[in-house]
Order: structure tokens, then sequence, then C-alpha cells
């Protein structure tokens, strides 16, 4: 099945407490398309400038995932985001943001993409996602992530979107500035009152809660020892997610389900290294073996 993410293209610095790197490959766009890229075909629509390494399009094209919707603006420079992660590896700080081509992006998709029949609307401003949802012909799911910014300052726009999607990925502080409930189970269930039919909210080191008409749980986070990078966690997490319900070419709650334990297992992996190093050197068996780790530690 077909499917398509429309997301940020990144170059980024990140600091943890004992490395450093600088403008390596990132993006929610990227992180969710290679992570999507495990389990089906998956179509990515960005803009880049001059600036962007010709090498990191070759890498996405190698990996199969197609770049035709990747706009190089004339001029622009590609959008560069700098943080800083704390030592608890869980906070970090943004030191510097620079928008640059991302602050006029208007997605274009080309017409084969407007018939996709699985679409992610990646973290941007809800006014953006709408006009995306917008050139879209009848897809079978529709899922859109947000963040704290959009939140507090395009909120009637956000909630006109919640209408207009089949699903919602957050992170949990996000759900509690949203709705203004610390308990995040009555926050799952608040959100999903404003139009999505599910939710997801993403809760790091601890998982993922999804909430449904008919079902709420838990998925715990795999357990990972060496956590390097955290960067793109959410939006591999996503990628493997959405990836998954593609490839099966339905969301059914049994699918779903299975659908987040690899996106939390995706997300596992890549926390592993800085950038793609870490799932590059992987492939769809690792996961598989994983996935088996993962249903033994969940069985009792």
């Amino acid at each position: 099945m077909s499917l398509v993410v429309v997301g940020s293209v990144a170059l980024d610095s990140v600091e943890t407490p004992s490395e450093r790197r600088d403008d390596i490959l990132g993006g929610s766009a990227v992180y969710f398309a290679y992570a999507a890229s495990f389990f089906s075909k998956v179509h990515l629509v960005g803009a880049v400038g001059e600036d962007w390494p010709g090498e990191h399009t070759t890498l996405l094209d190698r990996r199969g995932i197609d770049t035709a919707g990747l706009q190089v603006v004339r001029g622009g420079k590609t959008f560069r985001w700098r943080g800083r992660y704390l030592p608890n590896m869980n906070d970090r700080e943004t030191l510097d943001v620079q928008l640059n081509v991302l602050d006029t992006f208007q997605p274009q998709l080309p017409e084969a993409l407007r018939r996709c029949e699985f679409l992610f609307l990646a973290n941007g401003t809800p006014v953006l996602q709408q006009q995306v949802l917008a050139q879209v012909t009848g897809p079978r799911l529709v899922v859109a992530d947000t963040m704290d910014l959009w939140i507090r300052t395009q909120h009637a726009e956000l909630m006109k979107l919640f209408k207009k999607i089949d699903g919602l990925v957050m992170n949990d502080a996000e759900a509690r500035l949203l709705t203004g409930d610390e308990n995040l189970v009555r926050a799952g269930h608040a959100i999903r009152a404003l139009g999505p039919k599910f939710v997801v909210i993403k809760k790091g080191e601890h998982g993922a809660m999804f909430f449904s008409e008919h079902e709420t749980y838990v998925l715990p986070a795999f357990p990972t020892s060496e956590v390097v990078d955290p960067t793109g966690a959410g939006d591999s997490f996503a990628g493997g997610m959405m990836g998954y319900l593609a490839a099966q070419g339905n969301f059914e709650p049994r699918t779903l389900k299975e659908a987040l334990a690899y996106g939390i297992l995706v997300a596992s992996y890549n926390v592993e290294d800085f950038s793609l190093e870490r799932l590059k050197s992987i492939e769809r068996a690792d996961l598989d073996r994983r996935m088996q780790a993962y249903r033994k530690m969940l069985s009792f």
C-alpha cells in the first residue's frame, strides 16, 4: 500500500554528555521514511536548500525511499537544528533553530502521490498539514504528529486538523499541555474526543499508550542499555508503525498493536547511535528477532 510522509528534512548538530556531531542527517520526514522502509515503500515530501549534501539523497534513494517529492530550493538553505542532551538523555535543550527553507515550505504533492492510501503528516504547522490533506484524494488512513509550539500558538487550527485525521501521535508532555490534565489516561481519551479515531501518546523510555473507542493499553519500551542519541526516536517510532500498517494493508486492532510494537523496536535501535547510523546497520530480520524477545518479555 502506498505510504507518503510530509515533513522536515534537516541538518542536525547534536551534543550529548560524551560526544558531539555537527551537520548530520536529520529531520522528521527522514527518520520516519527510513524507519518505514523496513516494511514498505515510502514516498518522502520535503524541502532542502542548495547546501544539501547530495550523498544524503543518494542514501535515501538506495534505501528504496522515493525522493521525487524532495524539493531543492534555489538559493535556499536547509533547515538546521542544534540541541544538547542533559545527562539523563531524556531532556534536551534547543540551542539554535534556523528554519531557512522550512519557513516558506509549501508542499506540492506530485500527482501520483495524491492518491496515496496511507498518509503521515509529520510535525509541522497545522495550517500546512491541512494544506497537504486537501491535496490527497480518498486516503484510507491519515495520521498526524504535532508539538507544543502549535498547541500554544495555533490551537484553533489544530482543533480543525483533529477533525480531519484518523490518528494522532504526540508525546506525554504535549498531551498534558493540550488537555491541562496530568493523568495521561484521561488526557488520551479527552484528545480522542476532539476528533481522531485513535491517539498514541509517546512516553520515551517508558514506551507508548494507545487510545481508541474500544481499547486502551500501554506497550513498554524495549530495554536498551546503550542510549547514544535519542534524536528522531519519536519519528522513527511513527515510521515503523505506519510502515507496518501500510505493509499489512489494514489497521484492525490486532494490526495496530503489532504496528506500535514494531515502532517501539525501530526506535530502540535508532537511539543506539547518531543520526541514521544504527538503522543503516540493521535489517528487517534484526527487528523480527528483537520482536521475538519483546513478545517473550511481555508474556507471563
